[in-house]
Protein backbone atom coordinates (compact mmCIF):
# COMPACT_ATOMS: atom_id res chain seq x y z
CA UNK A 1 0.00 0.00 0.00
CA UNK A 2 1.32 3.57 -0.70
CA UNK A 3 -0.36 7.06 0.15
CA UNK A 4 1.37 9.94 -1.38
CA UNK A 5 0.47 12.96 -3.22
CA UNK A 6 -0.60 13.43 -6.66
CA UNK A 7 2.53 15.66 -7.04
CA UNK A 8 4.85 12.76 -6.22
CA UNK A 9 2.99 10.57 -8.89
CA UNK A 10 6.22 10.08 -11.05
CA UNK A 11 8.41 8.69 -8.26
CA UNK A 12 6.31 5.81 -8.97
CA UNK A 13 6.16 5.26 -12.60
CA UNK A 14 9.37 2.46 -12.53
CA UNK A 15 7.00 0.36 -10.09
CA UNK A 16 4.58 -0.65 -13.03
CA UNK A 17 4.76 0.18 -16.43
CA UNK A 18 1.11 1.40 -16.79
CA UNK A 19 1.26 3.76 -14.03
CA UNK A 20 2.24 6.60 -16.17
CA UNK A 21 -0.94 6.22 -18.02
CA UNK A 22 -3.04 6.42 -15.04
CA UNK A 23 -1.29 9.07 -13.90
CA UNK A 24 -1.13 11.00 -17.17
CA UNK A 25 -5.01 10.29 -17.32
CA UNK A 26 -5.50 11.96 -13.86
CA UNK A 27 -3.60 15.19 -14.95
CA UNK A 28 -5.66 15.60 -17.54
CA UNK A 29 -9.07 14.49 -16.07
CA UNK A 30 -11.45 17.22 -15.28
CA UNK A 31 -13.53 16.09 -11.90
CA UNK A 32 -16.61 18.53 -13.27
CA UNK A 33 -17.18 17.10 -16.38
CA UNK A 34 -16.23 13.49 -16.47
CA UNK A 35 -18.90 11.45 -16.05
CA UNK A 36 -19.74 8.64 -13.47
CA UNK A 37 -19.01 5.24 -14.97
CA UNK A 38 -16.00 3.21 -16.46
CA UNK A 39 -13.95 5.50 -18.71
CA UNK A 40 -10.74 3.14 -21.07
CA UNK A 41 -7.27 4.08 -21.07
CA UNK A 42 -5.60 0.98 -22.62
CA UNK A 43 -8.40 -0.97 -22.71
CA UNK A 44 -8.77 -3.79 -19.86
CA UNK A 45 -5.50 -2.98 -18.76
CA UNK A 46 -6.18 0.54 -17.61
CA UNK A 47 -9.45 2.23 -16.86
CA UNK A 48 -11.11 4.14 -14.49
CA UNK A 49 -14.05 3.60 -12.58
CA UNK A 50 -15.85 7.05 -11.78
CA UNK A 51 -18.07 6.83 -8.54
CA UNK A 52 -20.13 8.62 -6.47
CA UNK A 53 -20.53 7.11 -3.23
CA UNK A 54 -22.19 7.58 0.15
CA UNK A 55 -19.36 7.64 2.95
CA UNK A 56 -20.10 5.01 5.79
CA UNK A 57 -18.77 4.61 9.37
CA UNK A 58 -16.25 2.01 10.33
CA UNK A 59 -18.53 -0.70 11.32
CA UNK A 60 -20.23 -0.85 7.59
CA UNK A 61 -16.89 -1.18 6.02
CA UNK A 62 -15.85 -4.05 4.43
CA UNK A 63 -12.16 -4.60 3.23
CA UNK A 64 -11.43 -6.15 -0.79
CA UNK A 65 -8.72 -7.36 -2.28
CA UNK A 66 -8.22 -8.18 -5.93
CA UNK A 67 -6.29 -10.65 -7.47
CA UNK A 68 -5.69 -9.36 -11.53
CA UNK A 69 -5.50 -5.41 -10.49
CA UNK A 70 -3.55 -2.70 -8.78
CA UNK A 71 -6.34 -0.50 -7.24
CA UNK A 72 -5.47 3.41 -7.30
CA UNK A 73 -7.69 5.34 -5.23
CA UNK A 74 -8.00 9.21 -5.66
CA UNK A 75 -10.41 11.80 -4.29
CA UNK A 76 -11.42 14.01 -7.04
CA UNK A 77 -14.48 15.93 -5.66
CA UNK A 78 -17.41 16.21 -2.61
CA UNK A 79 -15.79 15.34 0.53
CA UNK A 80 -12.02 16.46 0.79
CA UNK A 81 -10.68 13.19 2.85
CA UNK A 82 -11.93 9.84 3.28
CA UNK A 83 -10.68 7.12 5.61
CA UNK A 84 -9.62 4.11 4.50
CA UNK A 85 -9.01 0.23 6.62
CA UNK A 86 -5.92 -1.27 5.79
CA UNK A 87 -5.09 -5.09 6.37
CA UNK A 88 -2.36 -7.58 5.02
CA UNK A 89 -4.26 -10.37 2.60
CA UNK A 90 -2.94 -13.11 4.35
CA UNK A 91 -4.17 -11.67 7.66
CA UNK A 92 -7.68 -11.64 6.25
CA UNK A 93 -10.08 -14.76 7.55
CA UNK A 94 -13.50 -14.07 7.80
CA UNK A 95 -14.42 -14.08 3.80
CA UNK A 96 -18.08 -12.52 2.53
CA UNK A 97 -18.93 -14.86 0.04
CA UNK A 98 -16.64 -16.45 -2.91
CA UNK A 99 -14.14 -14.46 -5.01
CA UNK A 100 -16.02 -12.90 -7.68
CA UNK A 101 -13.61 -13.79 -11.04
CA UNK A 102 -15.53 -11.45 -12.70
CA UNK A 103 -15.58 -7.94 -11.07
CA UNK A 104 -11.77 -9.68 -9.66
CA UNK A 105 -13.07 -8.77 -5.99
CA UNK A 106 -13.47 -10.75 -2.75
CA UNK A 107 -14.78 -8.81 0.44
CA UNK A 108 -13.50 -9.81 4.47
CA UNK A 109 -15.59 -8.98 7.61
CA UNK A 110 -12.49 -8.67 9.00
CA UNK A 111 -11.94 -5.48 11.28
CA UNK A 112 -8.70 -3.62 9.88
CA UNK A 113 -5.08 -3.76 11.25
CA UNK A 114 -5.25 -0.08 10.69
CA UNK A 115 -6.98 3.34 9.45
CA UNK A 116 -5.53 5.98 7.33
CA UNK A 117 -7.22 9.46 6.14
CA UNK A 118 -7.10 9.97 2.50
CA UNK A 119 -7.20 13.64 1.56
CA UNK A 120 -7.81 15.30 -1.70
CA UNK A 121 -4.77 15.57 -3.85
CA UNK A 122 -3.48 12.10 -2.64
CA UNK A 123 -3.48 8.92 -4.08
CA UNK A 124 -3.38 5.45 -2.51
CA UNK A 125 -2.05 2.70 -4.40
CA UNK A 126 -3.18 -0.65 -3.19
CA UNK A 127 -1.58 -3.88 -4.43
CA UNK A 128 -3.56 -7.94 -4.36
CA UNK A 129 -1.61 -8.27 -1.19
CA UNK A 130 -3.42 -5.05 0.40
CA UNK A 131 -6.81 -5.31 1.61
CA UNK A 132 -8.34 -2.10 2.10
CA UNK A 133 -11.70 -1.13 3.38
CA UNK A 134 -12.90 2.42 1.25
CA UNK A 135 -15.68 5.11 1.51
CA UNK A 136 -15.55 5.23 4.98
CA UNK A 137 -16.33 9.06 6.45
CA UNK A 138 -13.32 10.36 8.93
CA UNK A 139 -15.26 10.57 12.28
CA UNK A 140 -15.84 14.94 12.82
CA UNK A 141 -18.94 14.38 14.36
CA UNK A 142 -21.21 14.49 11.27
CA UNK A 143 -22.10 12.56 8.10
CA UNK A 144 -19.70 14.19 5.36
CA UNK A 145 -22.01 12.77 3.06
CA UNK A 146 -20.66 11.46 -0.49
CA UNK A 147 -17.64 12.03 -2.20
CA UNK A 148 -16.22 11.20 -5.99
CA UNK A 149 -13.92 9.58 -6.89
CA UNK A 150 -11.60 8.61 -9.86
CA UNK A 151 -11.14 4.41 -8.95
CA UNK A 152 -7.89 5.46 -10.88
CA UNK A 153 -12.53 5.98 -6.63
CA UNK A 154 -16.57 10.74 -2.96
CA UNK A 155 -16.16 11.59 -6.45
CA UNK A 156 -13.53 8.90 -6.52
CA UNK A 157 -11.35 7.65 -9.63
CA UNK A 158 -10.48 4.36 -9.28
CA UNK A 159 -7.34 3.27 -11.79
CA UNK A 160 -7.30 -0.41 -12.35
CA UNK A 161 -4.17 -1.81 -13.90
CA UNK A 162 -3.41 -5.02 -14.72
CA UNK A 163 -1.04 -6.75 -12.97
CA UNK A 164 1.37 -8.94 -15.64
CA UNK A 165 0.20 -10.60 -19.10
CA UNK A 166 -1.01 -13.41 -18.78
CA UNK A 167 1.24 -16.87 -19.07
CA UNK A 168 1.29 -19.21 -21.17
CA UNK A 169 -0.57 -21.06 -18.26
CA UNK A 170 -3.75 -18.26 -18.32
CA UNK A 171 -2.08 -17.55 -14.90
CA UNK A 172 -0.74 -13.81 -14.06
CA UNK A 173 2.70 -13.63 -12.85
CA UNK A 174 4.18 -11.01 -10.36
CA UNK A 175 7.19 -11.47 -8.19
CA UNK A 176 7.28 -15.25 -8.13
CA UNK A 177 2.93 -14.96 -7.61
CA UNK A 178 0.81 -16.41 -9.54
CA UNK A 179 -2.85 -14.97 -9.12
CA UNK A 180 -5.96 -16.34 -11.24
CA UNK A 181 -6.40 -14.12 -14.54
Amino acid sequence: MILDSIKNAELYYALNPRFKAAFDFLAQCNPKTISVGRHDIIGDEVFVNVMEVDLKPRYEALLEVHDKYIDIQVIIGGATKEEFGWSERKDCKKAKGEFNTEKDVQFYTDEPQVFYTMREGQFSILYPEDAHASHIRTFEGKNLGHASYLNLVLFLLHLLIALATTNEHGSCQRKNKTYGC
